[in-house]
């Protein structure tokens, strides 16, 4: 399963964790992704949606 929002793409960014003596390793940031079900074509469809999605109302979830 690829880490990604169904709805707007986004996915795993990857960058640098400084520490206070100014040393860097790499890190990566996940977006918060859940697991839910969503009217697709009035059919209920599990999907991988960020949580900025669901607060936003991009998607139309199934009750």
């Amino acid at each position: 399963m690829a880490r990604r929002c169904a709805v707007c793409n986004k996915r795993v960014t990857a960058g640098n964790q400084v520490s206070h003596s100014h040393r860097k390793s790499k890190r990566s940031w996940a977006p918060n992704l859940q697991r839910v079900r969503v009217n697709d074509n009035g059919t209920p469809v599990r999907m991988n949606v960020c949580t900025r999605c669901l607060r936003s109302g991009k998607v139309d979830r199934c009750v």
